[in-house]
């Protein structure tokens, strides 16, 4: 098809669910953005991207791929529990082994999958804002992350506009953000500020010790000494937000969350390994998250505690301490 002139300077993947629309053939715009993502779009001869622009007279040819063999299946099975929602937002804890969003090998029981059986939100909603990105189909309304192993409060957007709101949030680091950790050794309170990269021997793990990267800044409150001073109890609060922080920074301290698969070693003490053994996850849980809602501008601040895993390895912990947590 060629571009007339009331269509130049659109983003392609607009112009082309648009007029196959009014030719009678009417995909949705994220199937369009999945076309373009596979390279199954040319303009004017070359492999073209959904932000693209288009310009008068150009040729759009479209080279079908086959349907999707995967959708995004709701699925009711996945488990979360609702602490608020409301027409914008929905607030949930996370359970530990539940991973955010479908990725490489993780296709489906994601909590994206769990959101759609509960009917919180329209893939068609955020598929339609011209401002979003393609992979965005399989995240939607997602705009923060926890780990697979770690557990706690998340906010997830049910409209394009509260994303963005919430997003914006996020870039500032206006979130209240702290998190419970069990570490193996006596965490110190301090504060990490370091760079973040991509480990260079390992690439499943991040490290603060690179020349570039981006900012990283953890503030470590140590709340008791566990176990006759082998492991701690210690608060996290985050100043960013970057993949694997909280694990990274105590790793890189010599006092690595406990269970930690990634990051951490089995513990030399017997009766840790086996309580680490046991965990199955990192010992980490995102208790407080604090944001401003998107469209009300009111504050909201939620909390929930650990998971019953992670609250008996604490007692656990506590009995040689003579702690009171």
């Amino acid at each position: 098809m060629i571009v007339p002139r009331e269509a130049a300077g659109i983003r392609l993947d607009r112009f082309l669910a648009t007029a196959l629309a009014e030719l009678g053939d009417a995909p949705s715009r994220a199937e369009v953005q999945r076309w373009l993502e596979l390279g199954a779009v040319r303009v004017d001869g070359s492999v073209a991207s959904a932000k693209d622009k288009t310009r008068v007279g150009s040729r759009v040819e479209v080279d079908r791929p086959p349907p999707r063999s995967t959708e995004l299946v709701p699925d009711p099975g996945v488990p979360f529990e609702v602490l608020h929602v409301d027409d914008a937002i929905v607030v949930i804890v996370k359970p530990a082994g539940v991973v955010v969003h479908p990725a490489a090998g993780h296709d489906t029981g994601t909590l994206v999958h769990g959101l759609l059986a509960r009917g919180w939100f329209d893939l068609d909603v955020f598929a339609s804002n011209e401002n979003s990105e393609p992979s965005e189909r399989l995240r939607p309304g997602i705009v923060h992350r926890l780990d697979k192993g770690t557990s706690g409060v998340m906010v997830v957007a049910r409209t394009a506009a509260a994303r963005e709101g919430l997003k914006a949030q996020f870039e500032v680091h206006s979130v209240e953000r702290a998190y419970h950790a069990l570490t193996a050794g006596v965490a110190a309170s301090q504060t990490h500020a370091t760079l973040h990269g991509r480990h260079p021997q390992d690439r499943l793990k991040f490290t603060g010790r690179v020349r570039t990267g981006k900012r990283a800044v953890t503030h470590v409150r140590l709340v008791s000494a566990l176990f006759g001073d082998r492991a701690s109890l210690v608060e996290c609060t985050l100043e960013t937000g970057r993949t694997h922080q909280i694990r990274m920074h105590l790793a890189e301290s010599k006092t690595p969350v406990l269970g930690d698969p990634v990051y951490g070693k089995p513990p030399r003490d017997e009766a840790l390994r086996a309580l680490a053994a046991g965990l199955t996850h990192q010992a980490l849980h995102a208790r407080v998250l604090g944001f401003v809602h998107p469209v009300s501008g009111r504050k909201m601040r939620f909390e929930a505690a650990p998971p019953a895993d992670f609250q008996a390895a604490l007692s656990f912990l506590s009995k040689d301490s003579g702690a009171d947590v």
